[in-house]
C-alpha cells in the first residue's frame, strides 16, 4: 500500500477552458475512503467531471480496508484493475492515482499535472455510441481492430459518506463518479442491447485493443 500527496494552486481551480471534441479524455481515479490523501483527488475529479470533453470515473480500491475503515464502494476487482495498469504502464500501485486515457498515471491530486495530461492526451481513434432505450441501454460500435474488447462501467454520479473510523474518521466525504459495476459488452456491427441501469446512475463505455490500450470511450450521464 502506498500513498501519494501533491497539492498545488491548480487544485483549487483547474482549467475548464479546453473545448469539447468528439474524442473525450478518460480520467480513471483510484481512490479510497481510508486514505487521508484521497479527498483532494476526489474533489478534483468532481470538478473535472463537469467538463464536456472529459469522462471521469472513480475506482475505490480495497487495500485500505484493513486500517480501521471499510470503504463501502471498494472492490478487489478495482484493485486488480489498478495493478493491471501499473504493469502495463510500468508504474506503482498507490492512492490517489489518476490514469489519463489509459496511457499516463500520475498523482490524482495534482491539479496542474492532470490538466496538462488532458491537454496532451492523444485523441482516441474510435467513438462508440451509447444511449437509453425503452428497454435499457443500447451500444453501437464502429470498426475496431481484431482482439478489441468493450466494457460498460456503471457509476453513481455523486455520494456522500460519513466516515466513522480510519484516517478520515469524523469527515463527511463527498465523492464522484463512483464505479458500482462493470459488464463486458460484445463487439458487433449491429446495435447491442444492454441491461437496465438505475435511473440516477450514469454509464461509460470503454473500448480497448488487444494490447490493453484505450481506443474509444463515451459517457451516458444520469
Amino acid at each position: 500500500m502506498r500513498r501519494r500527496t501533491f497539492l498545488t494552486a491548480a487544485l483549487a481551480a483547474p482549467s475548464l477552458a479546453r473545448a469539447a471534441s468528439t474524442s473525450p479524455t478518460v480520467l480513471e481515479l483510484f481512490t479510497s475512503q481510508g486514505c487521508s490523501s484521497c479527498p483532494p483527488a476526489d474533489a478534483l475529479l468532481g470538478t473535472l467531471a463537469q467538463r464536456p470533453d472529459v469522462i471521469a470515473i472513480a475506482w475505490h480500491v480495497d487495500y485500505w480496508n484493513y486500517l480501521g475503515w471499510k470503504d463501502p464502494y471498494a472492490d478487489k476487482r478495482w484493485t486488480e484493475r489498478q495493478r493491471d495498469y501499473a504493469r502495463h504502464l510500468r508504474g506503482e500501485v498507490y492512492t490517489p492515482a489518476m490514469v489519463v486515457n489509459g496511457a499516463t498515471m500520475l498523482v490524482g491530486s495534482d491539479g496542474y499535472g492532470v490538466t496538462q495530461a488532458i491537454a496532451r492526451a492523444a485523441p482516441l481513434p474510435t467513438v462508440p455510441g451509447l444511449h437509453r432505450t425503452a428497454s435499457g441501454l443500447e451500444a453501437r460500435f464502429g470498426p475496431v481492430p481484431t482482439g478489441a474488447t468493450a466494457q460498460l462501467v456503471i457509476y453513481d454520479p455523486e455520494n456522500a459518506t460519513a466516515v466513522r473510523a480510519g484516517e478520515n474518521a469524523g469527515r463527511q466525504l463527498k465523492e464522484y463518479r463512483i464505479v458500482r459495476d462493470v459488464r463486458d459488452v460484445p463487439l458487433s456491427a449491429e446495435p447491442v442491447a444492454l441491461a437496465v441501469i438505475g435511473p440516477t446512475q450514469g454509464a461509460a463505455l470503454l473500448v480497448r485493443d488487444a494490447a490493453w490500450r484505450l481506443i474509444g470511450a463515451t459517457d451516458l450521464k444520469a
